[in-house]
């Protein structure tokens, strides 16, 4: 009985909750002249603060019209705009930069969801040996990474070099399937000497970047190393997963002008395991099965970070100028 009073007042509360906000947006309303979207644009700057209200707000509008507005196709986004105008009332001749700010905000908005459906695509795609492009793609990962050292078999102990399990990688895949693959071979392809920097010091750490000074304070002479493809394959499921529960929003808002792709998750995928690499060392663990332990913690740390609405991850990679303008 107490548990069903319970339910009872807390569905009471939500529904009270729920009306007394309508009303107080339609009383703000009466009093500015503008919608809560108007509000919205005009005092938020742009970035994943202005773009996580606009979402919100649609989402959580009485229309359905605009509730469906953020899962509308790309290329539907300005008829999609046109009809929040005429839904609201708003005169584009009056307030031309809200139908801009709008645009801006739902090719984010779909562009993160787009983003989600082509990351999720492919890691459901398994490696396959038979395929000449993945086979392609994962010599060129052994080139990119060890230049001075040819491959003297596809089936070959080698691989155990860059931080394969056994002589044949496309066991390691599995889990993330050719997404792993595709972080891999983007971090290894474009950030080319931080990676190869990454893999030596994940094989000798006792020989990292860091100053004598620094290794003898911090007593590294026994720090344990792991294993880089492995890592990577791991640290593209915490990405997977930062980017599908929506965590990554702030980041890719703060960043990408318009929409979010695939290169700007692959970049964010190199940040992370740039960052990953100086956590590792800095926690110092005693052996490799902390290894959990050790992303865990640094998995939270990100977490925590991207709930700063001002965060972006890697500033290197911001949007352009033209983000300031929208």
């Amino acid at each position: 009985m107490k548990h069903f009073l319970r339910m009872f007042v807390q569905v009471c509360l939500y529904f009270y909750c729920k009306c007394l906000w309508r009303c107080l947006k339609f009383v703000v309303r009466k009093l500015t002249g503008q919608c809560e979207l108007q509000r919205i644009c005009y005092n938020t700057k742009p970035g994943a603060a202005r773009t996580m209200k606009i979402e919100a707000s649609l989402k959580g509008s009485k229309s359905k019209r605009l509730q469906t507005s953020v899962n509308v196709h790309p290329d539907a986004i300005e008829k999609t705009i046109d009809d929040i105008m005429e839904l609201k009332r708003i005169n584009p001749d009056i307030n031309p930069q809200l139908g801009v700010s709008l645009q801006a905000c739902l090719l984010q908005i779909v562009g993160y969801r787009n983003l989600i459906a082509e990351v999720e695509k492919l890691r459901r795609e398994p490696y396959d040996s038979e395929n000449p492009q993945h086979e392609e793609m994962l010599l060129k990962l052994w080139k990119c990474l060890k230049p001075n050292s040819p491959l003297k078999a596809r089936i070959s102990k080698q691989w155990c070099e860059i931080g394969f399990q056994g002589d044949d990688p496309k066991t390691d895949f599995r889990g993330m399937g050719l997404l792993g693959l595709y972080n891999l071979v983007y971090f290894a392809e474009w950030d080319t000497e931080i990676a190869q920097q990454v893999l030596s010091d994940s094989l000798h750490p006792k020989y990292s970047q860091l100053s004598k000074a620094e290794w003898e304070k911090k007593k590294f002479d026994k720090a344990i190393g792991y294993s880089f493809a492995i890592v990577g394959i791991n640290i593209t499921d915490l990405a997977y997963n930062l980017l599908v529960s929506g965590a990554l929003k702030t980041h890719f808002y703060n960043i990408a002008p318009e929409a979010p792709t695939l290169t700007h998750f692959q970049q964010t995928f190199c940040y992370l395991m740039h960052e990953f690499h100086k956590f590792w060392i800095d926690e110092d663990p005693l052996d490799i099965m902390e290894f959990n332990r050790v992303r865990e913690k640094f998995y939270k740390r990100i977490l925590k970070q991207l709930q700063n609405p001002e965060m972006a991850l890697c500033p290197h990679f911001a949007a352009s100028e033209s983000l300031i303008n929208m």
